[in-house]
């Protein structure tokens, strides 16, 4: 079953532009990754959606993706409360919309 993962993160001032290269032009092409996407949800704030075959393949996938993080690791806010750097979460898909 298709399954989804969604991390939220805050830039820091003047960061973004290098946030988002980090991303660009392959660095984030996570093997078992079926399509990924960054959006802006307010001032310096963004989550990036990803959607995997498997939550097996997206498991198999948090080392590459964690290598990913640590190219731009230096550009993000903490959230503080022990989250750290991103605020992530995933699982499998439950209901396709329009249903």
């Amino acid at each position: 079953m298709t399954a989804f993962n969604v991390v939220k993160f805050q830039i820091k001032p003047g960061a973004e532009a290098q946030f988002l290269d980090a991303h660009r032009g392959g660095r984030a092409n996570w093997p078992g990754l079926k399509r990924g996407t960054i959006i802006r949800t307010g001032e310096r704030s963004y989550c990036l959606i990803g959607e995997w075959a498997d939550e097996a393949a997206l498991a198999a996938a948090r080392g590459p993706m964690t290598a990913t993080l640590d190219t731009f690791r230096a550009t993000l806010v903490d959230f503080g409360g022990g989250l750290g750097v991103t605020d992530a979460m995933s699982g499998p898909a439950v209901l396709d919309l329009p249903d």
